[in-house]
């Protein structure tokens, strides 16, 4: 089970320094005695030390995403190929991090490894942050002595996965959006504005069209039932939540209809392929064993249709079946990924070869994305046509009406 991120105290400090000259400051560690040992090495002789007093109204600490993992690769990687030694590079990331929380993890770690952790055991500590693919690499990295060129390769990978990730909420979150302020600002009209109109229509006292009419009803019933309607979108969310995080067979049937949905699922799919691609071919330039690295791709497809397919393929693997044959079986892998799979597994470069078909479908990922966006604008424009231009419509047909009527 992996270990929370231990979580580093300010403390406020007094004493003489070397010149023997009064001095104060403020300095991060664990616990007060390793402060003191870290004051001691500065050559700081301690009078009085406490933990520094926190703000009344203190700030809600700022979550670590996937994100700031990304760029803490990228720069480790740089740091040491540029030799920094590796305790003095999560000193310097770590104290320059704009992130007060992934601050505090980045110098747990170096404490850790200070401590006589190596890189991938500290990393492990902070499994929520790092998961098994991040630290398995790292520690073939620290075994063959190649830690700054696997940790390029961690970089670039993460920087991708991430690139995609965004790619994909970006399309699908776009027309989610409007859709819900387009249905808050029907339930606006329908509660508040034809209220109005209703009384207005009533001093006509003539029979009011089918459509005004079906309207009025709605708006009626909105009225009444409302707290309804929120209660069943809360308790759909909820219930929604809940299996999402806990049911495989909810995810399956989720995921399997997400992939047949026009467009977005060949987003999904495209996307899938490509997390696949590229993390298979980041751990197999690594020399991470297949069989083994499998089982961390299966993870990382990001789909638990494709999850599912991958732990297939490890199972088939695993008795001696080739790569190729075992994509195959699963029946969800395009011609191209196969064979191109199957010429790196012939020359010996699958790595390569998986490096090129992630970058193809990564490209189609981005031309999808575009051209749903495209495609989007005209439908929601449609449908906000109907919705809010239909009620609007359905209010002024009786003032027509009693106009032609005059």
């Amino acid at each position: 089970m992996a270990e929370k991120t231990e979580t580093l105290i300010d403390f406020i400090w007094e004493g003489f320094d070397k010149q023997k000259q009064k001095t104060k400051g403020e300095i991060t560690a664990k616990d007060e005695t390793v402060a003191r040992l870290e004051l001691r090495k500065m050559g700081i002789r301690v009078i009085k030390i406490k933990p520094k007093p926190k703000p009344l109204f203190s700030k809600r600490p700022k979550p670590i995403t996937p994100g700031d993992i990304a760029v803490f690769a990228r720069q480790l990687a740089t740091m040491l190929e540029a030799g920094v030694p590796l305790v003095q590079a999560f000193d310097i990331v770590g104290r320059g991090h704009e992130n007060p929380s992934m601050a505090d993890m980045l110098l747990s770690i170096k404490a850790d490894i200070e401590g006589g952790d190596t890189l991938a055991q500290a990393l492990r500590k902070k499994g929520i942050y790092f998961d098994d693919l991040f630290c398995n690499l790292v520690e073939a990295g620290e075994q063959a002595g190649v830690l700054e060129t696997l940790l390029d390769k961690i970089a670039t990978y993460k920087e991708k996965s991430e690139s995609i990730k965004k790619k994909v909420k970006k399309a699908l979150t776009y027309p989610v959006a409007v859709l819900v302020v387009a249905f808050i600002v029907t339930a606006v009209l329908l509660i508040f504005v034809v209220p109005v109109f209703e009384d207005l229509f009533k001093s006509f006292g003539a029979d009011l069209p089918a459509f005004t009419q079906f309207v009025i009803h709605l708006s009626e019933w909105a009225q009444e039932w409302w707290w309804m309607v929120l209660a069943v979108i809360a308790g759909a969310a909820y219930i929604f939540s809940y299996f999402k995080k806990r049911s495989h067979k909810f995810n399956q049937i989720l995921d399997r209809t997400l992939l047949k949905i026009p467009v977005v699922g060949m987003i999904l799919e495209k996307s899938a392929i490509a997390r696949f691609a590229r993390t298979l071919s980041t751990m197999s330039a690594a020399g991470v064993p297949l069989v083994d690295a499998l089982e961390s791709v299966a993870g990382a497809c990001g789909n638990s249709v494709f999850y599912d397919a991958v732990i297939q393929m490890r199972e088939d693997v695993s008795t001696g079946q080739q790569l190729q044959f075992a994509m195959t079986q699963t029946g969800i892998f395009p011609h191209m990924v196969v064979q191109m799979v199957a010429i790196g597994e012939e020359s010996g470069s699958i790595d390569a070869m998986l490096d090129k078909v992630a970058d193809f479908f990564e490209e189609e990922v981005d031309n999808l994305v575009d051209n749903l966006s495209s495609l989007m604008e005209p439908i929601i424009m449609v449908i906000l046509g109907i919705l809010v231009g239909g009620l609007i419509v359905a209010m002024y047909l009786p003032i027509f009406k009693l106009g032609a009527a005059v």
